[in-house]
């Protein structure tokens, strides 16, 4: 009997960890549509609203979802709250909430490069840096979805498979 419940708590175990790895595949590409939203937005705010930075990444923290939220209102308070540059808050902002997202590298250099054009520019060539940095956000949720697509089934399937294996080699 204690035999069979270790047997089920280890498929169960094995199991979680295999969805929760596969999870981590799923989230990258709905977080990279939040942001390539949250830049669409702000294009829109800057260029036809005119509106303040600080302000315009305030509101769009607002409509959007968690962790994406999270960078666009640290990068709003970082802004208003303290002596800071651009720059200086956009990259702080982003070391800040970075631990916290299911984004890579390719990204982070995406959004390092986007800060550093970020404020520095009329707005003609600041919307000209926000539709570069979309295309290269969209190479990335592509490559994200072919990565999901492949590897995600197989995750969840070698959790269970591990799990199975354990049993066996304990049995």
């Amino acid at each position: 009997m204690i035999k069979l419940v270790g047997a089920v708590f280890i498929l169960l175990s094995t199991s979680w960890a295999g969805f929760e790895a596969s999870k981590y595949l799923t989230e990258r590409p709905r977080q990279l549509r939040l942001l390539k939203l949250a830049l669409q937005s702000l294009e829109a705010e800057i260029t036809y609203s005119h509106t303040p930075l600080h302000e315009a990444t305030r509101k769009i923290s607002k409509q959007l979802q968690k962790p994406v939220s999270w960078f666009f209102e640290t990068f709003s308070k970082k802004l208003t709250e303290q002596e800071i540059s651009v720059k200086k808050a956009w990259e702080e902002s982003l070391n800040d909430v970075w631990k916290l997202t299911a984004f890579k590298a390719g990204e982070y250099e995406i959004l390092k490069q986007f800060g550093e054009n970020l404020g520095r520019h009329d707005m003609m060539t600041q919307q000209k840096h926000i539709q570069l940095a979309l295309k290269h956000l969209d190479r990335e949720e592509m490559e994200a979805v072919e990565k999901q697509k492949k590897y995600e089934k197989m995750t969840k399937s070698l959790g269970f498979l591990s799990g199975l294996l354990l049993i066996i080699l304990l049995l």
